[in-house]
């Protein structure tokens, strides 16, 4: 009986095993999945207590929120106590859809408004602050420069690349991407996005894993490293910046962009003031010089005709 018992539980654990390996999240490593029903395979973030679709990118407010959350496995983590008063990464309050909350705080009780990308649009006030709305990030425009190739590129190849890259990856629908232009090393991306319907992803989503990608931290369970091929040549990305053009201007006060002026201008008066004083020290050696020579020739003649 103990044999039989024994080849029987065997061949309950290797039918579960497969089951069990394939209820992971491809889109998200950060998930947490567990097998809740016969074929059923909910997956959850760390940090949210909503289910994903991992079909899809995952929203960049959950991202952003599971990459504050404390590590539950061996794992590197950015820890809680990380939070600075700064532009960077934040532990941010989504809405159940995994938009972000128009208003942010700090633990600090620091609170400013964001956009659709999570990008702060005010400056820091406290938490009287009223953020009325979520406005919307229509633009992104991605720039990047590559490393060196066998081969040179051609643009309209560049382009096709990048396109199917956008579109396979990260499930973007290519009457998102605006234009592509390349001008060695140096390559432009813009995406536009006037409104997201249920079904696409949002270009901030998109810009935030495509980011991830380049910085070796993919999101994807795979975790594969971003390749990039332009007529089987590899194309090296080495440098990205990403800037963010809302629907509304940014709604920074006048006495923050006075500073920065201000600043400006004092820089050009030092460096002004600096180089005239230079210019009359030369001056004033030159001359002094000369009044030198001058004195010492008169000597001279003056010598010569007593002589």
């Amino acid at each position: 009986m103990e044999p039989l018992f024994g080849v029987v539980l065997g061949l309950i654990l290797a039918v579960a095993s497969p089951a069990n390996d394939s209820c992971t999240c491809a889109t998200n490593k950060w998930a947490v999945c567990a097998q809740d029903g016969p074929g059923n395979c909910t997956c959850r973030l760390a940090g949210s207590d909503h289910p994903l679709d991992c079909s899809t990118l995952t929203a960049k407010c959950f991202l952003m929120k599971a990459e504050m959350s404390p590590p539950k496995e061996k794992r590197l983590w950015r820890p809680p106590q990380g939070v600075s008063d700064s532009d960077g990464i934040y532990n941010p309050d989504c809405e159940d859809s995994g938009a972000f909350k128009a208003r942010q705080c700090n633990q600090s009780s620091s609170c400013w408004c964001v956009n659709t990308a999570g990008v702060r649009r005010t400056e820091r006030a406290g938490r009287s602050l009223n953020c009325s709305e979520l406005v919307r990030t229509r633009w992104i425009y991605i720039e990047l420069t590559h490393g060196r190739s066998p081969r040179a590129f051609r643009a309209p190849d560049v382009a096709k690349a990048l396109t199917r890259l956008f579109e396979s990856r990260y499930k973007l629908n290519p009457k998102y991407i605006a234009a592509i232009r390349y001008e060695p090393p140096l390559i432009q991306i813009r995406l536009h996005q006037n409104k997201k319907p249920r079904w696409d992803v949002d270009i901030a989503d998109v810009a935030y894993y495509f980011e991830k990608d380049v910085n070796n931290d993919s999101v994807f369970r795979s975790n594969s490293k971003l390749s990039v091929s332009v007529n089987g040549d590899v194309l090296v990305i080495e440098k990205l910046w990403i800037y963010y053009v809302d629907e509304k201007p940014p709604e920074f006060s006048m006495r923050q962009l006075a500073a920065g002026i201000g600043a400006v201008v004092t820089v050009v008066l030092l460096t002004a003031a600096i180089g005239i004083t230079v210019l009359l020290v030369l001056r004033w050696l030159r001359t002094r010089t000369y009044k030198k020579f001058e004195c010492k020739e008169m000597r001279e003649i003056k010598a010569t005709s007593l002589e």
